[in-house]
């Protein structure tokens, strides 16, 4: 699963954190494999701009979980740094640390600028320059040493939303995420392309994951109910208007315009919602579809307790008939 760490209308940083904490340990009961934090910077509804310091609290709650981030934006960091946390986290942590890597700043421009590493111009794209860099520290190879990073082997994945993330994952023989979430339309492409370019390198055959939008509840109208605040807040990101998540009551009285409402819509339409059978078709059709390996699943709402409880409902409908998840 991906932990954005949502901050909901009346509520702070902190119980998001906090829920987060029980969320982690509530998932790791019912079997999920990983759980990952993304990095996002300027958002306010959003507490996940440290995925190494959370990582590390994440992973100290937990005890068998994969724990990573979803992920690190690469362009904000010098790869020494990111490759001295991560073998920090690995030593830590053996064999439960993912570091997923992505290409985007993960903010608006002014942020952005604000995050790089010096004043040159945020066009410079020199990411495959970073990502080499960085893997080298972890063999050794870097040009200075990094410790602990040297020896240390977090699971390094690439993240992308396009078809350049997915051709550097194949040309590396990296496994490749994808963010169907928010980038539907690019998906089916993006990892034809992924496995068309794909050479042995890390791994010697291709490994893929998607990353989608489920909310499940007890049936579908109370589903839909309570997926709209995370759409209604992601419209007003749209609208260079950031917030809080809103309340299911707030974000059903929001004054939609027809253009507002067909954004809401769209967005609506390309996530999985309902009850758990309802859910359980659409994470089947959506996993034969695509044909990846492994599904990462991102839960927005604007309360802790539906988080946990859309991903009870989760687990128990693709349990084994005739036993509960957790």
């Amino acid at each position: 699963m991906l932990d954005l760490v949502p901050v909901g209308s009346g509520s702070t940083p902190t119980e998001a954190l906090r829920a987060s904490t029980a969320l982690i340990r509530r998932v790791e009961q019912l079997g999920f494999r990983r759980y990952w934090v993304a990095e996002h910077h300027g958002m306010p509804g959003i507490a996940s701009s440290s995925p190494a310091v959370l990582i590390a609290h994440l992973a100290g709650a937990s005890s068998t979980i994969r724990v990573g981030s979803g992920g690190v934006m690469l362009p904000n960091h010098q790869p020494l740094v990111v490759a001295e946390q991560f073998g920090t986290l690995d030593a830590l942590h053996p064999g439960r640390i993912d570091l997923g890597i992505g290409r985007a700043p993960g903010t608006d421009p002014r942020t952005a600028q604000a995050l790089r590493r010096g004043t040159g111009s945020l066009g410079a794209d020199d990411f495959l320059e970073q990502l080499t860099e960085l893997a080298s520290y972890f063999r050794g190879e870097g040009p200075v040493t990094a410790v602990p990073a040297h020896g240390q082997q977090p699971d390094m994945w690439l993240l992308g939303s396009s078809g350049y993330s997915a051709q550097v994952a194949g040309l590396l023989g990296l496994p490749f995420a994808f963010a169907h979430h928010f980038s539907g339309e690019n998906t089916d492409a993006a990892l034809a392309l992924y496995r068309e370019t794909f050479r042995p390198g890390t791994l010697q055959e291709p490994y893929s994951m998607i990353a989608a939008s489920v909310l499940a509840a007890e049936t579908d109208a109370e589903a839909q109910r309570l997926a709209l605040p995370s759409a209604l807040q992601f419209l007003k990101l749209r609208l260079g208007t950031p917030g809080l998540v809103p309340t299911p009551e707030e974000a059903a009285a929001y004054p939609y315009s027809s253009q507002e409402q067909a954004f809401v819509d769209d967005r609506l339409a390309g996530q999985v919602i309902g009850s758990p059978d309802t859910v359980r078709d659409g994470v089947r059709a959506l996993v034969e579809r695509t044909g990846v390996d492994e599904l990462m699943v991102v839960t927005g709402a604007h309360s802790g307790a539906d988080r946990i409880r859309s991903y009870e409902l989760l687990a128990d409908a693709f349990a084994p008939a005739g036993t509960m998840a957790g």
